[in-house]
């Protein structure tokens, strides 16, 4: 495995790939990222309904393991793109607007989902459910929104961070599913995961004709996705952060 030194050395020439490589690329990969949330986001709401909480939770890292093995860019997990920006490897316009890319690339997927997963009709039998986590979502205060989502991304940087230790994906795998089922298990907030929730719970409410009181297209941006975003940066700067800091600040002096 790799030592914590060696992944935050990694994490620090990610960074610069990252923001060098072409927007459209990024943009790609971002929708993919989207969809790969999204469907476990699919997933995690069928296993709570038909089993119980604790059952979806184990059922959403699958949306984890398929952007860090297959290979796409999420969101939350681009914020370890501090690493660079503190390391002076990369500009704070360029990583901002890497991130602005993935965002948008990031919704358009996870909505597509969500739009295919109504239309279609699958997740009729769902749909109350589907409705009901939207609606919760979009009650939130604007303050707890945030802090749901700092402790969300702590926990989603520090299971990148733990996938990044493995050099093979099983390992990978292992290492980022425990701290993504407790971040679900929680309650936390990820803006990306709710890109699926909120649509969704919107269109199955217009669709099957449910009652969702609050629930509107302005509520779940004010009151959800833009605080939950704001909290995800935070938390997930700060992993960032503390690691550049512990392994990273000073080292080529001292070497």
């Amino acid at each position: 495995m790799n030592l914590p030194a060696q992944i935050a050395a990694v994490f620090a020439d990610l960074g610069v790939s990252k923001t060098s490589a072409r927007a459209g690329k990024n943009f790609l990969l971002a929708i993919l990222a989207g969809m790969f949330i999204a469907f476990a986001g699919v997933g995690s709401t069928i296993a709570n309904v038909t089993v119980n909480k604790l059952a979806g939770a184990c059922v959403f890292p699958a949306g984890l393991a398929m952007v860090v093995v297959a290979g796409s860019e999420l969101f939350t997990g681009d914020c370890l793109m501090i690493v660079s920006l503190l390391e002076k490897r990369i500009a704070a316009g360029r990583m901002l607007l890497t991130l602005l890319v993935v965002y948008l690339g990031n919704l358009l997927g996870a909505g597509l989902v969500a739009g295919l997963a109504v239309s279609g009709g699958g997740l009729g039998t769902y749909a109350e459910a589907v409705v009901s986590t939207a609606a919760a979502k979009a009650s939130l205060s604007f303050g707890d929104a945030v802090i749901r989502g700092v402790l969300c991304n702590v926990l989603v940087c520090v299971a990148v961070w733990m996938g990044a230790a493995a050099k093979e994906p099983v390992g990978k795998i292992l290492g980022l599913y425990f701290p993504i089922m407790v971040f679900v298990l929680s309650g936390y907030e990820h803006c990306v995961a709710n890109m699926y929730y909120l649509p969704a719970g919107l269109l199955a409410a217009a669709r099957y004709g449910i009652a969702a009181e609050g629930l509107t297209w302005g509520t779940a941006l004010v009151k959800n996705l833009l605080p939950v975003t704001l909290g995800n940066m935070i938390g997930g700067m700060a992993v960032g952060a503390v690691y550049w800091a512990v392994y990273l600040r000073g080292a080529k002096k001292s070497a």
